[in-house]
């Protein structure tokens, strides 16, 4: 048991709600993450042991890999990030369904011919390939349609070297449903055995764009994060929405009630770590994200990155809070409250793994207490422990 440091002495992690979590995670509290990408696949994988009802809202404004194929091609919102999610909150065991985990997961060869590749797809669409023969009914009657689908609504053209079979799935059904994910996902959910919920933070087709210091603008979200252009050579100090990558002119887009509905259903709101601006702060864009937070009356907790996130070049830990609290009061500055939208930082024990420290003053005069406890392992390190940081959210809960 370790003691951590905030206004009170707390234990954590608190292993009478742990076990109870444990032992009953079908009715497990709901934690909700705003995010994006990969960083959170091993909180995913491990959180379902205790609740399966998280919450993910995810960003659709991915614009990189196997989804700008897809973007390009049906001009649609990016499934790659929530296909993720789904796949890191579905039960892969014997228990769930295995061979549909197995299905989604697959990727088609980066190296092979179009022809190879096209000859493959009308192996999954016929029913002959062995991922869909090993595929149960009915499940696999429903995935054979979406492939069939798939492959009447793709131009001659459309790449298929790396592509996802559960992207090409969500990107078919997403057209064969009027252009919405939701029931999309929830389909997906029902078919995967997924222990949560995901849902992107808005159903839009639009791009991410920052300006630089040095006066740069950028669009197009594969052009911050670093993972497929070159790091960025100055310091992030705005982003927005943009309707497209051939035109920065920012965008106003707004969540849907139901997205609004669910963040009033959290019992905690998670900040966590990632790509700081492409994930957490790319799903807090959209107008009434702040307000519904606002409106919430649960623990709101930051977890701020260490030096590990190249789209944070040149912030210190400081200017990270600084920055999402800004974005969390845009909707409405003057009334909305640090109180209403933050009142936990959750930081590691060994405080030189950040760039700056944190000011204390200003902590202190916004009411927001500090968690500071192991939450980076040695397994783990420079990342912090999924485990460890779970087991510190569900004992906040």
């Amino acid at each position: 048991m370790q003691h951590v440091e905030i206004t009170r002495m707390v234990s954590i992690p608190d292993p009478r709600k742990i076990e109870r979590y444990r032992s009953a995670p079908q009715n497990g509290p709901r934690i909700l993450f705003f995010s994006g990408g990969t960083a959170l696949q091993g909180v995913s994988r491990d959180i379902i042991q205790y609740t399966h009802n998280s919450i993910h809202l995810i960003t659709p404004f991915d614009s990189g890999g196997s989804s700008a194929v897809l973007r390009k091609e049906f001009s649609m919102p990016a499934v790659g990030d929530i296909r993720n999610r789904l796949m890191s909150l579905a039960d892969s065991s014997i228990h769930g369904n295995p061979d549909m985990y197995s299905f989604f997961a697959h990727r088609l060869d980066k190296e092979a011919s179009q022809q190879e590749l096209r000859s493959e797809l009308s192996h999954l669409c016929d029913g002959t390939h062995p991922l869909m023969l090993a595929v149960p009914y009915p499940m696999r009657s429903f995935i054979q349609a979406s492939m069939v689908s798939f492959r009447r609504s793709a131009s001659e053209s459309f790449d298929l070297r790396g592509a996802s079979l559960g992207n090409l799935v969500l990107a078919a059904e997403y057209l064969d449903h009027g252009r919405h994910l939701s029931p999309v996902i929830y389909l997906f959910s029902k078919l995967a055995e997924v222990r949560g919920l995901v849902r992107p933070i808005a159903n839009v087709t639009a791009q991410l764009a920052v300006s630089l210091t040095d006066g740069t603008t950028i669009v197009g979200q594969h052009l911050i994060t670093g993972k497929e252009a070159a790091p960025l050579h100055s310091k992030i100090n705005n982003i927005w929405l943009a309707a497209s990558q051939h035109d920065p002119t920012p965008i106003t887009v707004s969540i849907p009630q139901r997205t609004q509905e669910l963040i009033h259903s959290a019992e905690l709101i998670c900040y966590p770590m990632g790509s700081f601006y492409s994930s957490v702060i790319a799903n807090l864009l959209p107008k009434g994200v702040g307000t519904s937070i606002a409106q919430t009356n649960c623990p709101k907790i930051f977890i701020p990155n260490t030096g590990t996130d190249v789209e944070l070049a040149g912030h210190t830990l400081s200017e990270q809070i600084e920055t999402l609290l800004h974005h969390l009061k845009k909707d409405s500055p003057n009334t909305i409250s640090t109180k209403d939208v933050l009142n936990l930082i959750v930081v590691d024990s060994d405080s030189t793994r950040y760039n700056g420290s944190l000011n204390n003053d200003m902590l202190s005069r916004e009411g927001i207490d500090v968690v500071s406890c192991n939450v980076i392992t040695k397994n783990s390190s420079p990342y912090i422990d999924a485990a460890v940081l779970n087991k510190v959210l569900l004992s906040l809960c």
